[in-house]
């Protein structure tokens, strides 16, 4: 039984679809637990001062995570491992040793010094906090910084997998930390308060590490510490992580300012924008992140042997299909955003406020989410191509923009009556306390756009033809979008008259009946405009890609 257990851990995956709705049904189960996980936190603590110490916590791991990571991030170091293990494991081995050990030796010494740091950086990070509320997060900061440790080594792994097409235990790994994250909530949160939450997510990134190992270890790439790392092999992806560290910086920073500007807000509302911001990650990460990654390694070999028809076609590709998926789903979000939080969230000390204004906050950042599963794609593109230096430029342009626009729409907010009632009332949230939060899921989205629009820009300018190839498909996905959110909308209010919304089964049966009217008539508008991405869709299906044989690695994969 074990054997068999890791034989399948082991497999391969070929097909950019294949790979993609692997990635993908493993990243819907690693959702459905992450809003089981927000769901056990919502209606626990509610939308309230916990809740908003708790994921405060988590920005400067994060910002560890991100920045340092990325010696080891898939988008950096898979090109330079392709390389590498063209001319053989043995000559990867000492590759792979100096990046393990020269990430190791950086995150530990950094990890040491903002443990030390840590009370100064917390009271000049969330100013809005109090003393006792700064004092706690800063506890669950020094618990959290073992994370991006872990993580770090996780994503070396990933690495590593991803570049001998072994999808499947990359997949599982998200899965594991959400569970190792919900043990946090319902084990130790009680013996031990807040830092029982903080513990959970340790044992989370230990079991995204620890279930890589065994096919690490297979593929005879198992990294081992050395003190003398070859700097020189390893310069090259220094070099290439560095733009990629200070973009990855930007973005996080300008959620730094967000929940800084959060902090001075009524009380909740970090924890609000962050359970948001979770609930439109999920057709992100299940669509965008998905085909992103499924398409990366295939783009980075495509590239580097010269074939630039054939990586163009497979970039159009990837875009067909994330808006193809994307964009009805977004429809769906803005129409079933109520009933989506009630589902989800609303229970225990989640009360009906904090749905109102979760549901608003849903709706404006669910705009985003098509632009960013874009500039996920385009970005891994430019990175197969060696090209850093745009990305970084359009990511730092997108961070302050987002940044900037939320300190607008937060002073306009509090000063125009006229802008704070159109938004209220757009929103249905007219005089909820703490209806400014919607200013930072709109500053986030504005960013998000203006970042999607400048990356195709720059990526078009060189690969011209990639807009005439995905306009067909973009129409499309609009148009059938359209009908489905209309009808969707149409079916809620026929269906409210036999289901009780005061009860979670009547939410659940109204969404769930008006979302099958709906998404009938989108697979009709699809049908009859033509679509060309349904029966590739439905072929995939057919073939059980979760059943795909293994096939054999090409020589220069090995």
């Amino acid at each position: 039984m074990v054997e068999a257990i890791f034989k399948l851990l082991r497999r391969e995956t070929s097909g950019l679809h294949q790979a993609a709705f692997l990635l993908g049904f493993f990243a819907l189960l690693s959702q459905i637990l992450a809003l089981v996980r927000d769901k056990l936190l919502a209606s626990t603590f509610g939308a309230g001062a916990d809740l908003d110490l708790y994921y405060a916590a988590f920005r400067v791991p994060d910002f560890l995570f991100v920045t340092l990571g990325s010696l080891v991030s898939l988008s950096v170091l898979i090109p330079f491992l392709m390389l590498e293990l063209g001319k053989g494991k043995e000559n990867a081995r000492p590759f792979v040793d100096s990046v393990f050990s020269i990430f190791l030796f950086g995150i530990l010494a950094v990890s040491l010094i903002v443990f030390v740091c840590a009370p100064y950086l917390i009271e000049y990070l969330f100013p809005g906090f109090s003393n006792a509320s700064i004092e706690s997060v800063i506890t669950l900061t020094r618990i959290l910084l073992f994370s991006p440790i872990l993580l770090g080594i996780s994503n070396l792994f990933g690495s590593l997998v991803q570049s001998s097409n072994r999808f499947l235990v990359y997949a599982l790994s998200p899965l594991v930390y959400n569970a190792g994250i919900i043990i946090g909530i319902l084990f130790l949160y009680k013996p031990f308060g807040l830092a029982g939450l903080a513990y959970g997510v340790i044992i989370g990134a230990f079991f995204h590490f620890a279930i890589q190992v065994p096919t690490v270890i297979d593929l005879g790439l198992f990294p081992r510490l050395t003190f003398r790392p070859d700097f020189k092999r390893v310069k090259d992806v220094m070099l290439l992580s560095v733009p990629r560290t200070i973009a990855l910086s930007a973005s996080h920073i300008s959620i730094f300012f967000l929940l800084s500007i959060a902090s001075f807000m009524t009380e909740g509302s970090i924890a609000i924008f962050n359970l948001a911001l979770n609930l439109q990650s999920v057709p992100l990460s299940i669509f965008g992140v998905s085909y992103s990654l499924a398409a990366f390694p295939a783009l980075s070999k495509l590239y580097l042997s010269g074939e630039k028809n054939q990586f163009l076609t497979q970039f159009t590709t990837s875009v067909r299909h994330i808006v193809f998926w994307v964009v009805p789903c977004t429809a769906l979000f803005i129409v079933l955003r109520a009933h989506i939080v009630r589902v989800v969230l609303g229970s225990g000390a989640f009360d009906w406020i904090d749905t109102r204004l979760t549901a608003a906050v849903l709706a404006v950042l669910v705009f985003s989410v098509i632009f960013q599963a874009i500039t996920l794609l385009c970005i891994r593109a430019l990175y197969a191509t060696g090209a850093t230096g745009k990305p970084l430029f359009i990511t730092i342009i997108s961070g302050v923009s987002i940044i900037l626009f939320s300190y607008l729409f937060s002073y306009l907010f509090s000063i125009y009556s006229p802008f704070r009632f159109f938004l209220e009332e757009l929103l249905k949230i007219p005089d909820v306390a703490g209806s400014e939060v919607v200013t930072l899921a709109l500053g986030f989205t504005m960013g998000s756009i203006l970042e999607a629009v400048l990356i195709w820009f720059f990526f078009t300018r060189e690969w011209a033809e990639a807009t005439q190839k995905v306009s067909k498909a973009v129409f499309q996905a609009a148009s059938s979008a359209v009908f489905l959110g209309f009808f969707t909308y149409i079916s809620l209010r026929f269906f409210n008259q036999f289901f009780s919304l005061a009860t979670f089964w009547g939410v659940l049966a109204q969404a769930f009946l008006a979302t099958l009217v709906g998404g009938f008539v989108w697979i009709l508008t699809l049908l009859a405009l033509k679509n060309e991405e349904l029966p590739v869709i439905m072929k995939t299906l057919h073939q059980k890609f979760w059943k795909i044989k293994p096939t054999s690695p090409d020589a220069d994969l090995l």
